[in-house]
């Protein structure tokens, strides 16, 4: 196996980690799952933008998360593929500004509410989840993640590297 495949799995099994233990941290204040969840492991959602191996990092931890938290299979397969859409999508934008943190809240935001109201039975509004989910997607992936980006990006080249170079 070749230094770059090696980087690549890497740097997704460390963001899968990273997602399961802060997704395990903020269940304990149950705002993992529900009506309201601000899941804080979301705020990775940016990293696309740095590695595509983000990409299966995110889902991996997701659907990790999800096992680790004993969520319905629904919610472990639909809860991992809206993550999986949401990091998609910001790989593909990640050029620009601002849109890249999008992806994430619009596939969570359609997504979840669905899963909520058909794996967990909760009886609230579905507009009213749609606007919960969304509501938590934007303070994790568009404020919780620009400030992680703002972090991150003066030293991209040092964490995220995707050359043969030792």
């Amino acid at each position: 196996m070749n230094r770059k495949r090696i980087l690549f799995i890497t740097q997704a099994a460390v963001i899968a980690a990273i997602y399961v233990v802060l997704t395990l941290f903020i269940n304990a204040f149950n705002l993992a799952n529900g009506a309201i969840q601000v899941r804080i492991s979301e705020a990775l959602c940016i990293l696309p933008i740095f590695t595509p191996a983000a990409i299966p990092g995110l889902f991996l931890g997701c659907f990790l998360s999800n096992i680790f938290m004993g969520n319905p299979i629904w919610d472990i397969l639909f809860g991992s593929l809206a993550t999986l859409i949401g990091a998609v999508g910001t790989y593909y934008l990640r050029k620009t500004k601002f849109l890249f943190t999008l992806p994430p809240v619009i596939a969570n935001g359609l997504i979840i509410p669905f899963v909520l109201k058909y794996a967990y039975g909760l009886t609230d509004a579905f507009w009213f989840l749609i606007v919960t989910v969304a509501i938590g997607e934007v303070i994790c992936v568009c404020v919780l993640g620009m400030i992680l980006k703002a972090g991150l990006w003066p030293v991209r080249k040092h964490i995220f590297r995707n050359d043969d170079m030792a």
